[in-house]
């Protein structure tokens, strides 16, 4: 068997999950196995691409040592509370130590439905299988902490959506797939042992040297606070849009998880969304360090009684906690954005030279990445052409390339562009790429998906003959719209 398994989540109390076994599919196919992944978690790359690993990814067959189950959570979904969620297309197959030694989930998306299916049918067409793919693995190249893409499988069997589309299974790996949600689950039951015991887990599992603080549920909450407010800064360095910042799309774990309607945006707006349902701008670009926090407000809640007996103390406690984020988040986003132009965030001035050229892209509509990867080329070669024949109104970024070049010089030159050749991406997602590899897959031709993803696993180096996976996409190629896949 391919995977080595020790399942400490399938030992906690039954109010935690159901257990049930993944439903078969009628003629399951590999479509891409990440060997490297793979390796990384010190799994046989053979074993798990022999027909037994396709049998137990695709759901046909149950590895040993595996207790499938699918977890329950609750969660805020667009501001509105939902007490019953849980996994209802995914099941948890159980956990595996990797080389790192660091614990991981394996899960299957797309597997059947589960008791919290909800009247779905449990499924995943291949389309939304494919995005997690291709987005997941990106983000990992980017650097991004996020859950990755171990295998998708085509089902061989059709799912019901906006018409007969063809199925597919997807393997997640997680350092946990704990949620917001998973603690609302407990605390809208007024559950206060299963609590504790939850978040005793997540603190042995993802941060054991808080058991030696004084108290090591407040400094839990810290802890999430910290992570969730870098790696939303690092989404927005990248002009990343999560879509669904549902508390039960985020992790405790600190992982960027659940790529349903997300994007990279092209053309730069702060209030820019991609989601479908997102009818009111909840989630738009500009929204997402705010509603983090406003998330984090939802753990915190639920922590409440953990932190003290007293409740008006508990609340002050976790009022300054969420106090921090604010500045967490903006010294994160401060240092981000100086390295994309070339600057080290020693200058009080440099959020506004920052905040300047955003302004200036938003009114000259300029292309969010090539802007960024283009400054490096401008600085380069002495000319701002490459940047400026990005805008449709130059005349306020000719400008502004005149105040960032003054203040470069008293930056080194080779530092500068090492700055920006390390953290503006040549290469992203684009939405038009997914959508073709995504239409041509759904035909049967999985060659631009497996095209898109080699040249995705390198986004900050050029490559020969890869010129149209940087270019923004033609006015008949933009996407407006993407779409959960439920």
């Amino acid at each position: 068997m391919p995977f080595t398994f020790d399942n400490t989540y399938a030992r906690l109390p039954d109010a935690f999950f159901k257990r049930i076994a993944p439903a078969p599919v009628g003629a399951p196919v590999m479509i891409r196995l990440n060997d490297s992944l793979a390796a990384e978690l010190g799994i046989d790359v053979a074993e798990l691409a022999s027909p037994t690993g396709l049998a137990i990814l695709s759901g046909n067959q149950q590895a040993d040592g595996s207790e499938p189950l699918a977890m329950a959570y609750s969660g805020h979904q667009f501001g509105g509370f939902s007490p019953q969620l849980g996994d209802g297309r995914a099941i948890l197959l159980g956990e595996i130590v990797g080389n790192d030694g660091v614990r991981r989930d394996v899960q299957l998306k797309g597997s059947g439905p589960t008791p919290f299916s909800r009247r779905g049918d449990g499924r995943s067409a291949l389309g939304p299988v494919l995005r997690e793919y291709i987005i997941s693995e990106a983000m990992a190249a980017l650097g991004v902490p996020t859950t990755r893409a171990l295998a998708v499988v085509a089902s061989g069997d059709h799912v019901v959506r906006e018409g007969m589309m063809p199925g597919g299974v997807f393997t997640r790996v997680a350092q946990s797939h704990i949620r917001i949600g998973t603690f609302q689950w407990f605390a809208a039951r007024q559950d206060l042992d299963n609590l504790r015991v939850l978040a005793d887990y997540v603190i042995a599992r993802h941060y054991p040297a808080l058991q030696q603080e004084e108290n090591p549920y407040l400094a839990l909450l810290n802890k999430v606070i910290e992570r969730q407010a870098r790696l939303i800064a690092h989404w927005i360095q990248l002009g990343f849009i999560h879509g669904v910042m549902n508390t039960d799309n985020m992790t405790v774990s600190g992982e960027t998880i659940d790529y349903g309607p997300c994007a990279f945006m092209d053309t730069y707006h702060p209030a820019k969304t991609f989601s479908s349902i997102d009818h009111q701008g909840r989630y738009a670009f500009g929204n997402q360090g705010p509603i983090g926090q406003w998330n984090l407000t939802r753990f915190a809640e639920t922590l409440l009684p953990l932190l003290h007996a007293d409740q008006n103390t508990a609340i002050a406690m976790a009022e300054a906690a969420l106090d921090t984020f604010t500045d967490l988040h903006q010294t994160a986003l401060q240092t981000r954005f100086a390295a994309r132009i070339g600057l080290e965030p020693d200058h009080a001035d440099d959020w506004s030279l920052v905040e300047s050229l955003l302004q200036a892209m938003a009114d000259g509509k300029a292309d969010f990445t090539l802007v960024f990867r283009h400054l490096a080329t401008a600085l380069d070669s002495g000319s701002d052409d490459t940047v400026t024949r990005l805008f449709n109104q130059p005349t306020a970024i000719v400008a502004w390339m005149n105040v960032w070049r003054t203040r470069l010089q008293h930056v080194g030159r080779s530092q500068s562009l090492a700055l920006m050749r390390s953290t503006n991406p040549v290469y992203i997602p684009r939405n038009h790429r997914i959508e073709e590899a995504i239409k041509a897959g759904n035909a049967g031709d999985f060659k631009p998906f497996h095209r898109l993803n080699q040249v995705l696993q390198h986004p900050f180096t050029e490559q020969a003959d890869c010129s149209e996976y940087e270019a923004a996409p033609a006015p008949d190629e933009v996407v407006h719209a993407t779409f959960c896949g439920t």
